[in-house]
């Protein structure tokens, strides 16, 4: 890659530096980081170098070899990506009312409760939907079970608002009335203009972080799996492998959910599509 070096920026960031830094954020998590993404880098981590009163970004990549321990979590924390939304993608909510959560109730293995998992939940929106969708789903099913959300992101920032469960409301305006008279509060005086999300919601879903290149803290057997929007930034064998990895995870005949532009085509034999990146483990 030839960088063009800008000099009327702030801080020199040259090729070497932009590689660095990117070769860490592979080793560590697996995000393939593309040529287009350098002038993103340097805008999302010029905020930390003037934090830590550094001069350069070389000296950065010296500071974070020498503190990774510490540091490893606010620079990923500065370069992930959060982009979501209430009902993103909504075929996939309207899939697990008419579809999967009948099917669930049906069976044994949920007597202990409906167990799911939303790997990379960013700032909430995902998991929060997915306790709306199954909570509405289980209601009038006799002898109901329980249902339990655990959503984990690698970025703490993220991590620390989804948890608060407060949003502007104008990331609920779209909604349904009959959504948001049920599961948001209004905020007033000095939360004016934001909602809150009902505590019903908050209390079936735990917030972790959990980086997926790493070892799982992870025991449960899931019968869902939402992992949207997060294969498609790996290289194939990284992508064959948290699949399959995904598929362990899942309780026989569980299913898991991808985003709209990821496929498991010539990937992963351990699961069948019954719906648009919709995917039921045979194996």
């Amino acid at each position: 890659m030839a960088v063009k070096i800008n000099t009327t920026r702030e801080y020199e960031f040259t090729e070497r530096d932009f590689n660095k830094l990117r070769k860490i954020a592979n080793d560590h998590t697996g995000i393939i980081v593309t040529d287009d993404k350098y002038d993103m880098y340097y805008a999302r981590l010029v905020k930390r170098i003037r934090s830590l009163r550094l001069a350069s970004f070389a000296e950065y990549v010296k500071y974070l070899d020498a503190n990774m321990a510490t540091e490893f979590t606010p620079f990923i924390d500065s370069i992930t990506t959060n982009l979501t939304s209430f009902f993103r993608e909504p075929h996939h909510f309207d899939m697990m009312k008419s579809t999967i959560i009948p099917d669930l109730c049906t069976r044994n293995d949920v007597m202990q409760g409906i167990k799911v998992w939303s790997a990379g939940c960013s700032t909430g929106e995902e998991p929060y939907t997915m306790a709306i969708t199954l909570l509405e789903g289980l209601d009038g099913v006799k002898n109901a079970p329980r249902a339990s959300i655990l959503a984990t992101d690698i970025d703490t920032t993220v991590l620390s608002k989804a948890s608060r469960g407060i949003y502007e409301i104008s990331r609920v305006e779209g909604l349904e009335t009959s959504v948001k008279r049920r599961w948001f509060f209004r905020g007033k005086g000095s939360n004016h203009g934001n909602v809150r999300v009902s505590p019903e919601l908050q209390n079936i879903i735990e917030f972790k972080q959990v980086n997926l290149m790493h070892e799982w803290p992870i025991k449960t057997k899931f019968h869902l799996i939402f992992c949207r929007n997060v294969v498609i930034y790996f290289d194939k064998p990284t992508k064959i492998k948290l699949l399959n990895r995904y598929a362990d995870q899942l309780v026989e005949g569980g299913y898991m959910i991808l985003g709209h532009s990821e496929s498991i085509q010539g990937m992963s034999d351990r699961f069948v599509t019954i719906g648009k990146t919709v995917y039921k483990k045979i194996k």
